[in-house]
């Protein structure tokens, strides 16, 4: 999954450069974390990434991961 970061939401914890380095760095002269090379990893990877950024800033790219549609009910 290819994520992104919202750079106004980014508190600069470093979080995501602590547990995926090769991907994100915080800024040292913005304080918020960067994109420093691909941001593909595996879903479960990516998802728990996204859930260890203490601010949400850490997203799931919409545009590159579509939401499935989901089927309508035939009931």
């Amino acid at each position: 999954m290819r994520l992104c970061v919202d750079a106004d939401l980014c508190i600069g914890v470093g979080q995501c450069e602590l547990l995926e380095p090769e991907i994100f760095r915080v800024d040292d002269d913005t304080g918020t974390s960067t994109v420093i090379s691909a941001p593909i990893l595996p879903n479960q990877r990516a998802e728990a990434l996204v859930d260890q950024c203490p601010s949400g800033a850490i997203q799931i790219d919409p545009d590159v991961n579509p939401t499935p549609a989901t089927p309508p009910d035939t009931d």
